[in-house]
């Protein structure tokens, strides 16, 4: 079923059954370039939970006892469905999320190779032997841990759960996974493609509810083995410490504020070309979104009139218009923290060199920003941006953008540019 937008009815799949809930609560789901509601997403009841644990739990003892070629090759079967409806997903990715149709269909395919290459990865879970007293074998031996609680934001409504399930799946292991309430039926499209695949009962499922309800509770359950989370520092902290406090191993991918250092000897136009293709992609809401931007003194005034050329040539709108290259920002929250970071900036001293403002239109559109006479003191170069924003920062002397980079409690991405990278110095 879908509705008058061409948007799939959304359940949620627990023990190996398409569900709406419990009680039959839901939450709007918006279309981010039209500010329409498009949908209704189902809300787990604590009930529902305890359904979804005993199914990964029954679901796990199925599938760790499947040979490993019978995963693999389930697996594949189920990346061959998700490569084949990928521009169905791409599209459903777009109304839901913003991204243009291009990058939503390609992170749909991307994510199928994914899903291949830890299918054959469970192939090389090697165990070893550890030389010992004569008479003795040691031996290592890699199982399953368990069933797994995943949680996943809404920038990569593909990306984000693959990662999770393809990992979790291919070691042996169950997992529930709760996707973001925003971007819910991509991740329902996903699991749609394990389930025709021949997934056993139990062995993936798809939940949707209070973040913080959710996360208690499958968190605290004993039949959860391990954790994994993608998101803020804040939430991440969270979730580690509700984790610790039952002694539950834990995977974090947390936020980034991914510094660029654009050396002396670069080319000022060819490092901003690429640096703006990277910073506009998903309207820069992308973990490792490159977002301090520190370019030497003497390259400074040429890599950015190259960066406001890059950045004004973006055409912004829906993501399922033809020409379109930069989507909406996926959500009225987004929106306001770019106008706040973007207002704080200037308000501090900081130059609009291109963009600033909100779009004229419904959606939640934002122009591509470039700031130049950024402050150190401003939000926007210690807060996480994750937004179209682009701070550039002139800086004489390598030592000191190195330790401007390194100054802020965030790592996961860095970038750099130079002509002088190759071996021994050389040109590269």
């Amino acid at each position: 079923m879908t509705s008058d937008h061409g948007y799939p009815a959304v359940r949620m799949y627990i023990a190996g059954e398409w569900c709406h809930g419990g009680t039959g609560r839901t939450a709007p789901i918006v279309n981010p370039a039209t500010e329409e509601v498009i949908g209704e997403v189902p809300l787990a009841t604590t009930d529902d939970l305890d359904r979804a644990l005993a199914g990964a739990a029954e679901g796990f003892r199925a599938w760790r006892d499947t040979p490993v070629a019978r995963r693999t090759a389930l697996l594949h079967a189920a990346a061959d469905l998700l490569t084949e409806r990928s521009a169905e997903v791409g599209r459903i990715m777009t109304l839901e999320q913003g991204k243009p149709l291009a990058e939503a269909t390609g992170e749909a395919r991307r994510v199928a190779d994914t899903l291949r290459w830890h299918a054959d990865d469970a192939r090389r879970a090697y165990g070893r032997i550890i030389p010992s007293a004569p008479g003795t074998l040691l031996s290592v031996r890699r199982e399953p841990i368990g069933p797994v609680a995943a949680f996943v934001p809404w920038n990569f409504p593909a990306g984000g759960p693959m990662r999770k399930i393809s990992a979790a799946l291919s070691a042996g292991c169950s997992i529930i996974i709760k996707a973001s309430e925003e971007t819910p039926a991509t991740a329902a499209a996903l699991v749609g493609c394990f389930v025709d695949a021949g997934l056993p009962a139990g062995a993936l499922n798809l939940v949707f509810g209070a973040p913080a309800e959710v996360s208690a509770q499958l968190i605290a359950s004993s039949v959860t083995r391990l954790i994994a989370f993608t998101g803020s520092v804040p939430v991440g902290k969270l979730l580690a410490a509700a984790a610790g406090e039952v002694m539950k191993p834990s995977l974090m991918e947390l936020g980034g504020h991914a510094p660029v250092i654009v050396c002396a000897d670069a080319d000022p136009a060819r490092a901003a070309r690429r640096a703006a293709q990277a910073k506009f992609a998903n309207a820069g809401q992308v973990c490792t979104s490159p977002s301090r931007f520190l370019v030497h003194e003497g390259l400074v005034e040429d890599f950015t009139a190259e960066f406001v050329k890059a950045a004004e040539a973006v055409v912004v709108g829906d993501g399922l218009a033809e020409g379109t290259t930069m989507g909406p920002l996926a959500n009225e929250r987004r929106l306001l923290a770019v106008q706040r970071l973007t207002a704080d900036a200037v308000r501090r001293g900081a130059t609009v060199r291109t963009g600033g403002e909100r779009l004229d239109r419904a959606g939640y559109f934002f122009a591509p920003t470039v700031l130049t006479d950024v402050p150190a003191d401003a939000d926007l170069l210690h807060e996480e941006p994750f937004g179209p924003l682009a701070p550039i920062v002139p800086f004489a002397d390598l030592d000191e953008a190195l330790t401007t980079a390194n100054a802020l409690p965030y790592g996961l991405a860095a970038y750099g540019f130079t002509e002088s990278a190759g071996p021994g110095g050389s040109p590269g």
